[in-house]
């Protein structure tokens, strides 16, 4: 299984269950990362626009790249809604090969958990070295891992979430279950959203993979890509990281 497999299908649920989760609560840590940037800044997996809208609604230009076509078009729809066309680029590809000029953006984001789905270290080189390659020189590679990935526990079939009102105006739930390949420092998400109820009821199954990589071991390849890092963050606040923190920020200057 490759990283992007799964998030296609995801799309028409991302949103739904973002809010259940993060919601809004890295939206302010990105826009003060973004505030004193000037020149467009660059989102790698920008998925369904949620990190890239309000940062663009601050009067910044971003650009936003993502490999899978559904979470664009959703993305598109919601920069039209915004009428955020002139400061929101969004272009569909691969974020090992970032299709801009060398030192581009003095500013690229990875919020939460986009370079875990890069499931084996080629992937993950291959990214970081073209990040650096479109950094400004003194430009900031900001990234959000999702938190204490590696020690997650496993379980099957349960219902992590439920709401009377889903993506698609019905009542929902999501079925879970989640699988460690320590060996390959692989966690699999299998997931079933059910909307609807009884025998009416539509589900869509698929599954999402993020690589176990720990803050430690990203800061090695960060500074093997040429990167320095600047400071190890454990809240939206700027507060210090420790291994038990909730969140896990890495922030990464190109020299």
């Amino acid at each position: 299984m490759k990283g992007h497999e799964g998030w296609d299908d995801y799309a028409a649920y991302y949103d739904w269950e973002n809010r259940q989760t993060v919601g809004r609560r890295d939206i302010a840590f990105w826009n003060r990362m973004a505030a004193p940037v000037e020149g467009a800044i660059l989102e790698l997996g920008c998925g369904t626009g949620r990190v890239a809208i309000p940062v663009a609604q601050h009067g910044l230009t971003v650009v936003g790249i993502d490999r899978s076509a559904s979470m664009l078009d959703r993305a598109r729809l919601r920069v039209r809604r915004a009428k955020l066309q002139s400061r929101v680029k969004l272009i569909r590809g691969d974020i090992r090969y970032l299709p801009f000029p060398d030192k581009s953006f003095p500013l690229v984001m990875a919020p939460y958990g986009i370079l875990q789905s890069l499931l084996d270290e080629r992937l993950l080189s291959a990214t970081l070295k073209d990040v650096h390659r479109v950094l400004a020189r003194n430009g900031t590679f900001g990234i959000e891992l999702v938190a204490d990935l590696p020690a997650w526990e496993e379980y099957s079939n349960r219902v992590t979430f439920r709401s009377k009102r889903g993506p698609h105006g019905k009542p929902i739930q999501l079925i879970e279950s989640v699988k460690q390949d320590r060996r390959k420092h692989i966690t699999r998400f299998e997931q079933e959203f059910v909307e609807g109820r009884g025998k009416s009821a539509t589900r869509k199954k698929f599954s999402l993979a993020f690589r176990t990589l720990n803050v430690p071991q990203m800061v090695q390849r960060l500074e093997k890509a040429g990167l320095e890092v600047s400071a190890i963050l454990g809240d939206y606040q700027g507060g210090p990281w420790a291994v038990r923190a909730e969140v896990w920020i890495i922030l990464a200057r190109r020299g």
